[in-house]
């Protein structure tokens, strides 16, 4: 099945060119367009896309405003974050709302895909400074729930930049309870995303670096 996606970007010329190519893609399918944040969250529960690219300068409702809003109201819908600023307050505040990705606009369309079909396997990927800059702000609380054994294991896996349907097969579980799992990690250490849970296994150790 086709991985549906939702762009969301207030300028046309942007939204175009992303259709223009995604579509090049069979696995690929473009199921809607908005234009601001507001329209997002409308758009994504009216059609509920697997993956959401979302701008995040816009009118009307910013994208990361919108990127906390669905993260609560549609879990099961990943957003990547595709914008033209690569500064620490962009980065942080996307990733603490919620997004599993964070893409900048002159990357090559074979990277952008990579990372639509990334974010729609449940896999974190940050580029090293991302995950640097990330490292030193989003904190998890310093005394969350104890994870059980199994959560931490799926923990490590996740960080470790495999997908959902990997972890499920390296613990011989089912996809589902994998997804379970990774929902209780998030309630527990109260976090909004995978890669927030991701960059939390790196700082305490659990693993050594990101998506290795």
């Amino acid at each position: 099945m086709a991985i549906r996606i939702l762009i969301v970007d207030d300028h046309a010329v942007v939204r175009q060119g992303l259709r223009m190519f995604l579509t090049l893609d069979s696995e690929l399918e473009i199921i809607g367009e908005a234009i601001d944040g507001k329209m997002a969250i409308e758009m994504a529960h009216k059609l509920q896309p697997d993956v959401i690219l979302m701008d995040l300068l816009m009118p009307v409702m910013d994208g990361i405003t919108a990127i906390g809003i669905i993260r609560r109201e549609l879990p099961d819908t990943e957003i990547v974050a595709l914008t033209s600023v690569l500064e620490d307050q962009a980065v942080i505040g996307a990733v603490r709302a919620g997004a599993i990705g964070y893409i900048l606009k002159d990357t090559e369309s074979d990277e952008l895909i990579r990372a639509i079909k990334a974010a729609a396997a449940g896999q974190v990927q940050l580029s090293p400074k991302a995950a640097a800059r990330l490292m030193r702000e989003v904190r998890a609380p310093e005394s969350p729930e104890s994870l059980t054994e199994r959560e931490t294991e799926v923990l490590r896996l996740l960080a470790k930049g495999l997908s959902n349907k990997e972890i499920a097969q390296q613990l011989v579980i089912g996809e589902k309870t994998v997804k379970t799992h990774v929902s209780n990690i998030l309630s527990k250490l109260n976090l909004a995303s995978r890669t927030q849970a991701a960059l939390h296994a790196a700082r305490i150790g659990l693993v050594e670096g990101l998506g290795e």
